[in-house]
């Protein structure tokens, strides 16, 4: 019964003793106590596609063109985020365009790979998208149950009032309702398992991800950078605005009219008391925790600028290797590919340390125009190996004086699972950028070069460091790749070096990313 599953799916780690914790969606076999609360893999999957519902669009329609476009269609069809998983691995994000559902570039794009996977929509599919991905075969179909693709909510210009309503579909499309009775029938018919795969946050997670997100590696350099700002008042503004942005997005305003639109579509069983508050508190945690991440990678004139220069000065220029046609990407969407490696990080197995990375390629793959052109080739985070029971490695930093107790020779990296994990090769000649959210290591840099990785995108706070056991000294010589360092934008604060921009306290001179607006908020 569709979202009879919530209920029957909280997380197993609360409902056992420490001795005999074991949560099954996770990379390996967690026994024994872990030092802080962990994402679990259905609710991080969910965060990602409603992230990537918001991933930013390169054209926006005019306000003319919008009305225009509603007039004609008589309702409204919402943006949707999705996620695709196949054995526990992402395998590709994805999220509507003008022209393309967010389900319709997934078949595009996966056609029957996408058999025995899991997708995780960021709300209800249409009756198009949905008999497509039935038919190829889909084992489960997961999705947030707010207002659906075909929305059951008319745009505020058209909706009438609550006086003027007579009756229960006088606030609803003609098209959305018969949209619902549509996905109603295939869901009754249908192979795959409709469900909604959500859980409980695990006590003090919420405040976990708020704290590290104010503490993040971009947050330090923002700090470093600009001593006389408030951090902190940063952080807030930007965690602020971005709720702003979800709950109209995500939460559908009022419990009343939430209760209307689940119940128009087929979902009465969940709006039961007290099941329903319940659902919309789980939701609204979601929503604060994925505000809190992005919140972490703020927007005060910083952001990813190209190392032009190598270190031993301007005379030492760099020609970029790649073909003249390819674009290096608008900082709204640096900026947001690095909120999802800041996603994945929260799925760590190392107890002092999350990081997290994504890998996409820039090309002409169908079904990428919602993506800015891009194709995801991996993700992963920093975990133990795949099968290995966490409490039998060393958990230590560097800290630890007996070397054989700490954890470096055992954790895979983020960039090391992101590769191994890939959902598809790197293509020679293809842009392909990597995000991650820390200074890559020198056991990475080799793997990074030796891939095929174009682009790197990422921090640099632990840069040209060396702590023993796990060292950052090779990151400044990799040769061959475009590094794009999180920093303040040169433009604001610069002089010019022989017609380049530079920063007056670093000799490497940085080149911004080609954007059209440099601060451009990622949502509206």
């Amino acid at each position: 019964m569709e979202g009879g599953d919530m209920r029957n799916r909280a997380d197993p780690d609360q409902s056992r003793s420490d001795g005999e914790k074991k949560d099954s969606s996770t990379q390996t076999d967690n026994r024994g106590q872990r030092p802080g609360p962990r994402l679990s893999k259905m609710n991080l999957f969910t965060l990602l596609s409603l992230w990537m519902e918001v991933f930013p669009q390169q054209e926006q329609p005019s306000k003319e063109e919008e009305e225009e476009e509603e007039e004609e269609n008589h309702s409204e069809i919402r943006g949707v985020g999705l996620v695709v998983v196949w054995d526990s691995k992402v395998v590709g994000f994805h999220c509507s365009s003008p022209d393309l559902h967010a389900g319709q570039a997934a078949i595009i794009q996966h056609g029957a790979r996408l058999a025995e996977c899991q997708l995780y929509f960021s709300r209800r599919p249409c009756a198009t998208c949905l008999k497509m991905i039935i038919n190829a075969g889909v084992s489960q179909i997961s999705f947030w149950p707010g207002d659906p693709e075909v929305s059951m909510l008319k745009s505020t210009s058209t909706k009438p009032s609550r006086h003027q309503c007579h009756g229960p579909t006088d606030w609803i499309t003609e098209e959305a309702a018969l949209d619902a009775m549509a996905t109603e029938k295939l869901k009754s018919n249908s192979r795959p398992h409709i469900c909604m795969l959500l859980q409980p946050l695990a006590p003090g997670f919420a405040q976990f991800v708020e704290e590290t997100s104010q503490g993040t590696d971009f947050m330090e350099r923002v700090a470093d950078d600009e001593p006389e700002l408030d951090t902190e008042k940063i952080f807030n503004r930007e965690q602020q605005r971005y709720l702003k942005t979800f709950f109209r997005q995500f939460l559908v305003e009022t419990s009343e009219e939430h209760h209307k639109v689940l119940t128009q579509m087929g979902l009465e069983n969940i709006c039961m008391e007290p099941y329903f508050s319940s659902l919309r508190s789980i939701m609204k945690e979601l929503v604060e925790v994925l505000a809190a991440v992005a919140a972490g990678v703020p927007h005060q004139e910083f952001g990813f600028y190209r190392e032009e220069f190598s270190t031993g000065g301007p005379s030492q220029a760099k020609t970029s290797l790649l073909p003249c046609h390819y674009e290096d990407i608008s900082q709204e969407v640096a900026r947001h590919c690095m909120v999802q490696a800041r996603l994945l990080a929260y799925r760590t197995e190392d107890p002092k340390v999350g990081v997290g990375a994504v890998i996409w390629a820039k090309g002409q793959l169908a079904g990428c125009e919602g993506t800015a052109g891009l194709s995801l080739v991996g993700c992963g985070y920093n975990a133990y190996p795949a099968g290995s029971q966490y409490g039998e490695y060393p958990q230590m930093d560097d800290k630890q004086e007996d070397r054989q107790r700490r954890k470096y020779r055992f954790i895979i990296h983020a960039e090391q699972n992101a590769l191994t994990l890939r959902a598809r090769d790197i293509q020679s000649g293809c842009a392909t950028m990597l995000f991650v959210t820390k200074c890559p290591c020198d056991e990475c840099v080799p793997l990074i070069r030796g891939a095929g990785i174009t682009h790197v995108y990422t921090s640099d706070q632990d840069r040209d460091k060396d702590k023993g056991d796990i060292s950052y000294i090779r990151f400044s010589s990799l040769k061959g790749v475009e590094k794009f360092i999180w920093q303040k934008n040169p433009l604001s604060s610069s002089h010019l070096i022989n017609g380049y921009v530079g920063k007056q306290d670093n000799q490497s001179t940085k080149k911004q990313c080609t954007s059209r607006t440099l601060n451009t908020p990622l949502v509206s």
